[in-house]
């Protein structure tokens, strides 16, 4: 078979292009809904073999991605999100396995209740139904998205961006391949098949077919989501994270966490982007140098400029800055009060860490930070679905309503209440 990924005609009527893809993930999404746990982990356990299987094929269409990322000028933190290579897609591969492996949510009894009359109340979990997933760059989330939707019995259409348009099809390829073999419908894990801006618009105005849309990207593509959209929208905002190190943290752990929350990778939602230091805090040039060397360009207020000739005065803007690039911003605070105004007033709500021997500091910093995602010494990258436990994520929700954090199988379904009586009759 060519490896080669066609393109297709240009696109001529976007909405009946998304009504059809709908209709028939809506057909699908009805038998997803009855499907065994056994039957969705089995057909994801296909398609994690498949994903092996095809995968000089993925690589290829990777490759050709990555050329013209590269010609296209994309950012480094951009190519890095978009690069696959033999680990990264064994570990997508495992990532699908691992949510074969995972409760199945769906059915699952959340409480149960007698009223007074005998009546029997139970709320139990059932699938979205029809899940529009839009994201840019990361291959990965064609992936992820399929196996998460499958798991919690939902029928899903998927719409990444055109800088991965190859990879994206040929990991939905392989994923499908896997799929047919399982007797659950192929139509239950679509790939938009243009690229085309209208098809975008069209999904986000398919109301009665689509249930909810999931955009994962930047803040042109969830803006856009949530100001077009005709159905419900479970957003991913930015990851403006603060690692706040307080008087009371130890030297011996603030440093290593402020180059791993910043440096480890730093073009995921879950690097820090600004960094609070209490200046009660006895080595705040200790940070500076160890990002400086770890290859990071430090902005700081004017506390913080004053340490170090290698620090950049930051500007305004850089306390809303999501860099996902080897860039931080660095503030002096007046302790705990101090840290969690700043926060307070540029935070994205999606995760922010304090570094602190002291409990009462710890407990009024999780109590009072209102993000998705609080941490008490830990590195803000373990903001992750699969190092909470929950497998692959669809997306870190930085909203309230349905689902907040990494948002995995159990965010994926609603609930519906069962009652049950013996001929009771309302007075």
């Amino acid at each position: 078979m060519n490896a080669e990924v066609l393109t297709p005609p240009p696109l001529t009527d976007p909405d009946a292009l998304i009504a059809d893809l709908g209709g028939r993930a809506r057909g699908a999404a009805k038998r997803l809904a009855i499907a065994t746990t056994a039957e969705k982990a089995a057909a994801l356990r296909a398609a994690a073999g498949q994903l092996r299987t095809q995968a000089a094929k993925i690589l290829g269409a990777n490759a050709r991605d990555m050329e013209a990322g590269h010609a296209g000028g994309l950012t480094a933190a951009m190519l890095d999100r978009l690069r696959l290579d033999e680990d990264r897609l064994s570990a997508i591969a495992d990532a699908v396995d691992a949510v074969a492996a995972l409760a199945d949510p769906v059915g699952r009894e959340i409480d149960r209740a007698v009223r007074p009359n005998g009546i029997e109340l139970s709320r139990v979990r059932v699938p979205l139904g029809v899940v529009g997933i839009i994201y840019e760059s990361r291959p990965n989330v064609t992936a992820d998205a399929a196996a998460l939707g499958l798991m919690s019995g939902n029928a899903v259409i998927l719409r990444g961006g055109s800088e991965a348009v190859n990879s994206n099809r040929a990991i939905h390829a392989a994923f499908a391949a896997g799929l047919a073999t399982s007797g659950l419908p192929a139509d239950a894990v679509q790939l938009v098949p243009t690229q085309d801006r209208a098809a975008v618009g069209a999904l986000l105005r398919a109301q009665g077919l689509v249930d909810i849309i999931i955009p994962r990207g930047g803040k042109g593509l969830v803006a856009r989501v949530q100001d077009e959209a005709r159905v419900p929208v479970l957003a991913h905002l930015d990851g403006i994270n603060h690692l706040y190190i307080d008087g009371a943290a130890d030297p011996a752990k603030a440093l290593p966490l402020a180059v791993n929350a910043k440096m480890r990778r730093t073009g995921i939602c879950g690097a820090t982007e600004t960094i609070l230091i209490d200046r009660a805090y006895p080595a705040p040039l200790a940070i500076v140098d160890a990002l400086v060397k770890a290859g990071c360009e430090v902005r700081g207020d004017k506390a913080v400029a004053a340490l170090s000739p290698h620090v950049e005065p930051a500007s305004a803007g850089d306390w809303d800055c999501e860099y996902l690039d080897a860039i931080v911003s660095i503030a002096l605070v007046d302790g705990l009060s101090g840290a969690l105004a700043h926060i307070d007033a540029h935070s994205s709500r999606h995760t922010d860490a304090i570094v602190t021997e002291d409990k009462a500091a710890a407990d009024r910093f999780l109590s009072e930070v209102d993000s998705a995602i609080v941490m008490h010494n830990a590195s803000t990258q373990f903001a992750d679905g699969g190092e909470f436990g929950l497998g692959a994520e669809i997306g870190i929700a930085t909203g309230r309503l349905h689902a907040r954090g990494p948002v995995a199988l159990e965010g994926l379904t609603t609930y519906k209440w069962l009652v049950r009586g013996s001929g009771q009759t309302r007075p």
